[in-house]
């Protein structure tokens, strides 16, 4: 397995752990599988959590002081990069076999 980060070895070493009780090295073709299952049910958390459809386009970069962002339009570009950061560990998780 390639190195990964702390987010996306948490999320494998969960698993391996509480089944096997070992890291996902003691069992590599284990968690080689478990990577890709696990990038799956990250997606559909993605999906059901913060739908791509429930955010708004991606703004570019406002002028300082002129145009502030509102604090609703603050809380989906949380919600955007908080899918983002999730569909990042999956994608990490898939190219990790």
């Amino acid at each position: 397995m390639t190195k990964l980060s702390p987010a996306a070895r948490a999320v494998l070493e969960a698993v391996t752990w509480k089944k096997y009780d070992v890291p996902p090295e003691g069992l590599p073709a284990f968690a080689e599988e478990m990577a890709s299952l696990l990038a799956a049910a990250l997606r559909a958390t993605a999906d059901q959590v913060v739908p791509k459809e429930d955010l708004p386009p991606r703004r570019g970069v406002r002028p300082g002081g002129t145009d502030a962002i509102t604090p609703d339009e603050g809380a989906e570009d949380q919600r955007a990069a908080t899918r983002r950061k999730i569909l990042a560990i999956a994608t990490e998780l898939e190219g990790s076999q």
